[in-house]
């Protein structure tokens, strides 16, 4: 059974088998993990738009990118831990992964034990370094059209996201129901979409993540709403 303090585990690797086989039921079995699988770096970032990631284990050998782009990437633009999985077992190539942002490097074949005991690892250490950027809270200035991220950098807001965050802020440490946040972003309009909740909140989070470096503190709670993490 999963739980929302599962770590969420996104497995990039082309050998099926491999994959679906051997890493993704030992990752399930073991239980702390939410394990899912894609195939190519493409597969990886439609992935990431929907489904947001923890930990990502990337193979280098991708059929469409070099995973060693790709966790550049992952580290300029996300704050997902990233672990490197490959047959490449050079000193060299190790040093050139771990300079491309790799929080880990593991070289096949690899136990899953030693698999399982470093994704917690990196987890613990995702944990303390995400603990220590949030002694400061998120607020807002400017009558809610300016957030403010605890390490102090500024984001404007347009007239959408500020109607979303104010309401989060309110209710910060509460789940807020999409219901509610639907009713504020329309008002009086019959022919409001409400699948722009979700695009809204996706670029919001992009938005925040690429002005301020910091991951937006904001939990999807599926059927229901959002919940803003930090605690009032």
């Amino acid at each position: 059974m999963h739980t929302e303090d599962s770590i969420r585990v996104l497995v990039v690797e082309d050998d099926v088998e491999f994959r679906e086989g051997v890493v993704l039921p030992e990752l399930r079995s073991a239980g702390g993990f939410r394990a899912s699988g894609v195939g190519s770096a493409a597969e990886l970032y439609r992935h990431l738009l929907v489904e947001p990631a923890d930990i990502v284990v990337l193979d280098l050998g991708l059929p469409d990118e070099n995973g060693l782009d790709v966790a550049r990437y992952l580290r300029e633009r996300t704050q997902v831990g990233v672990v490197m999985l490959t047959g490449r077992v050079e000193v060299s190539e190790q040093v050139t992964g771990l300079k491309s942002g790799a929080d880990a490097y593991l070289a096949k074949p690899v136990s899953m034990e030693l698999l399982i005991a470093t994704l917690r690892t990196v987890q613990r250490r995702l944990s303390s370094r995400d603990a220590a950027a949030t002694e400061k809270n998120w607020r807002s200035q400017a009558d809610g059209w300016r957030l403010i991220a605890p390490n102090e950098r500024r984001v404007e807001l347009v007239e959408s996201e500020r109607v979303v965050m104010t309401l989060l802020l309110d209710n910060a440490g509460s789940p807020v129901d999409r219901a509610e946040l639907l009713a504020r972003l329309s008002g009086n309009q019959p022919d409001f979409d409400p699948h722009r909740l979700e695009m809204i909140v996706y670029r919001l989070r992009r938005k925040v993540e690429d002005e301020t470096g910091m991951l937006l503190p904001l939990r999807a709670l599926r059927g229901r709403g959002y919940l803003f993490t930090q605690p009032v």
